[in-house]
């Protein structure tokens, strides 16, 4: 097992470096409006403690979302619109002529581990197609476009849109 000490004394393992790695890939950092996610619980007459509640959520966690001083991890936010009977294209929103292939992700409510899994290709290939820093080989961009239900012509796009983006820009 991994280890190494942190500057307050603390072991961090190999779980927490497993942890980590997990959580980097579930964050939605584009597009997510907070403003959509508050009208759309108030629409669906539910109180943040009951939303919370349902989708297994803290509270304070959904009231974070909602004021926008944190961002949602995307397989619960996926819980939270099923729950509000929205789809996370109404609470994320990135123009279609803007998206990279970590925002077609995002939408279908994916992990980058779960695109892996349902594509049939490593978390590691999926992060660096989503960030643009590997060609999209015919074999990946099938898969990928498979298992987000969008074309290859689109995936190729998204992907190109990464690669040319400006330096500093997240992908």
């Amino acid at each position: 097992m991994r280890a190494s000490y942190r500057e307050d004394g603390t072991v961090s393992t190999d779980d927490d470096f497993t942890r980590r790695a997990r959580t980097v890939s579930r964050r939605v950092i584009r597009g997510f409006n907070q403003d959509a996610l508050r009208h759309a619980r108030h629409e669906s007459g539910f109180a943040q403690t009951e939303v919370a509640r349902l989708a297994k959520i803290g509270t304070e966690t959904l009231r974070r979302w909602e004021s926008g001083t944190a961002s949602p991890q995307v397989d619960l936010l996926a819980r939270v619109a099923e729950i509000l009977g929205v789809a996370i294209s109404d609470l994320v929103r990135v123009p279609e002529t803007e998206r990279y292939p970590g925002d077609w992700r995002v939408l279908r409510g994916m992990t980058q581990p779960q695109l892996g899994a349902k594509a049939g290709i490593t978390t590691q290939t999926v992060s660096c197609v989503e960030r643009g820093v590997i060609s999209l080989s015919d074999s990946v961009a099938q898969k990928m476009s498979a298992a987000l239900g969008i074309s290859e012509s689109e995936l190729r796009a998204a992907h190109a849109r990464a690669r040319n983006r400006p330096p500093g820009a997240p992908a």
